[in-house]
């Protein structure tokens, strides 16, 4: 920052530089905090069964508290998050963009090596932890921001990402109303139901050796059998992908708008969204829940036509509506003091992030405790409560010692090609 004199830009400011702790945003690290706690109750399930099982829409079995934890995971939380940590992506990068052009540094190449560090990242998480990483995504989709967004304006913002919310709307009930409309014919009904139980039966079949590998295996079968799930993950990134985007831009706007800087301006708006985004995110994630009740294999019929329609409406409906309620609610000075805690877990994000990874594969895995397709979703929602509880006061003794989490310490020393202070005590060498 330049210090009353802007007839020049030294070397020095032309060289992007990482936020300083005291610059953040409390705010916006609560909100990380919040959306990893229920990234983690998502990923729970995904930790401890087949990647397959979630392709086969397996119902939810065993003891009613187990059939109840599964059904509120997938009404309040399943495909809520991401987009929030998306949502924040954008509006994060938006911050960046601003911070870089009151320095006069050069952004797109600082960006890229980011990016690109950040791709690296994901890919190892990807291949040697756990095969359901979205560092690799928002690395990817990131570059397509940086490339085809960056300078648009606010209002062109808003229009793609209704653009891209449709498209991810649109995916899943134009496949299934193609397959409906099989019906009409007896030899296209034939076909789509023969195609149906081929790939329904390679997956069951791909299911129960992912199964046997992941429940009792060495960790390098395990890493190979990774590898494979990855090319079943990265086929249906495409539904994740357009709906990531969707959200980068929706950050990138409320960024753009300096909707942070004024807030009490735009609060009117932000109850509009909370309610309507509840109302209308819980509505819809009931019908989806009550609506989707039959195999994912089968020859679809209207209701679940209208079951995706609801679905793909109501999750980001409802994480717009849990990123402006959060938001609401610090502006209150008693329930900002009991949130900051999420804060230190949430300046710390892509550590606790790998670290969540790292801690339910051991639990999991062969390598580790093996108690791989044993668990609950009951006990999968009390898993991820013990895990993040832990998380916080090991993220506020961490930033009690050091500047960053190890991997953000990482990151930027590998974006700035030159090593980042780490202590506290530290003095960046400028």
């Amino acid at each position: 920052m330049n210090s009353g004199n802007n007839s020049a830009i030294t070397p020095a400011a032309q060289r992007a530089g990482p936020v300083a702790h005291t610059e953040r945003i409390q705010e916006l690290d609560i909100l990380r905090g919040f959306a990893l706690l229920g990234i983690l109750l998502v990923n729970m399930r995904l930790f401890s069964h087949p990647v397959q099982e979630l392709l086969l829409g397996s119902e939810a079995v065993g003891p009613t508290v187990d059939r109840v934890a599964a059904w509120a995971v997938q009404v309040f939380a399943e495909s809520k998050f991401y987009p929030i940590f998306s949502f924040l992506f954008g509006l994060g990068f938006a911050l960046q963009i601003q911070r870089a052009e009151a320095r006069g540094a050069r952004f797109v190449p600082f960006y890229l090596r980011r990016l690109f560090v950040l791709l690296l990242i994901g890919v190892a998480h990807a291949v040697f932890i756990w095969v359901g990483d979205i560092l690799v995504l928002y690395a990817l989709l990131g570059a397509v921001l940086l490339l085809s967004f960056r300078r648009r304006s606010p209002r062109t913002l808003l229009l793609w990402a209704g653009i891209f919310l449709a498209v991810a709307a649109l995916l899943p009930v134009g496949l299934s109303g193609l397959a409906l409309l099989a019906k009409f014919t007896p030899a296209g009904a034939a076909e789509v139901r023969a195609s149906f139980a081929a790939s329904e039966a390679g997956l069951r079949t791909e299911a129960a050796q992912a199964a046997l590998v992941y429940a009792s295996g060495s960790f390098a079968e395990i890493t190979f059998q990774r590898l494979s799930d990855l090319l079943l993950i990265y086929g249906v990134a495409i539904f994740l992908a357009f709906n990531v985007l969707a959200m980068f831009l929706l950050g990138l706007y409320v960024g753009r708008r300096g909707i942070l800087r004024n807030f009490a301006a735009h609060a009117p708006l932000c109850k509009r969204l909370f309610w309507w985004g509840l109302t209308l995110g819980v509505s819809s994630n009931v019908a989806y829940s009550i609506l989707n009740g039959g195999p994912e294999f089968t020859l679809p019929t209207w209701l679940d036509v209208l079951a995706d329609a609801a679905r793909a409406l109501g999750a980001p409906a409802l994480a717009l509506s849990y990123i402006a309620g959060l938001t609401l609610l610090l502006r209150n000075d008693t329930w900002r003091a009991r949130l900051s805690p999420l804060a230190a877990v949430g300046r710390m994000a892509l550590t606790n992030y790998l670290l969540q990874s790292v801690v339910a594969t051991t639990l999991f895995y062969g390598y580790g405790f093996g108690l791989f397709g044993q668990v609950g979703s009951a006990v999968g929602v009390l898993l991820t409560i013990a895990i993040f509880a832990a998380q916080i006061p090991l993220s506020v003794w961490w930033l009690g010692r050091f500047q960053y989490g190890p991997v953000e310490w990482l990151w930027r020393t590998l974006t700035y090609l030159r090593r980042q202070p780490l202590r506290l005590r530290e003095i960046p060498v400028r």
